[in-house]
């Protein structure tokens, strides 16, 4: 189990893929009119690797799937 908070919203990057390209944003996932489906927690060396596994989430090609980092906070439970 891990306890980690996420960075806040200023810190995201957005992905959606259309027509097979990958549109990436800085900034959230910010249409009031959409929810929050879900989540995956990953484990990526950098940005970059995060990017290319969000933009292979089935849910990028329909809607858009948002990178946080993982808050390192000392002595909260590791994962």
């Amino acid at each position: 189990m891990a306890a980690n908070p996420l960075h806040p919203t200023s810190a995201a990057t957005s992905i959606r893929v259309r027509d097979g390209k990958r549109l990436v944003t800085d900034g959230p996932f910010a249409e009031t009119r959409e929810q929050l489906g879900g989540y995956f927690l990953i484990d990526a060396k950098d940005l970059d690797e995060a990017i290319g596994i969000a933009a292979r989430i089935p849910a990028a090609r329909t809607g858009t799937v948002e990178i946080r980092p993982v808050m390192e906070i000392a002595g909260l439970p590791a994962g």
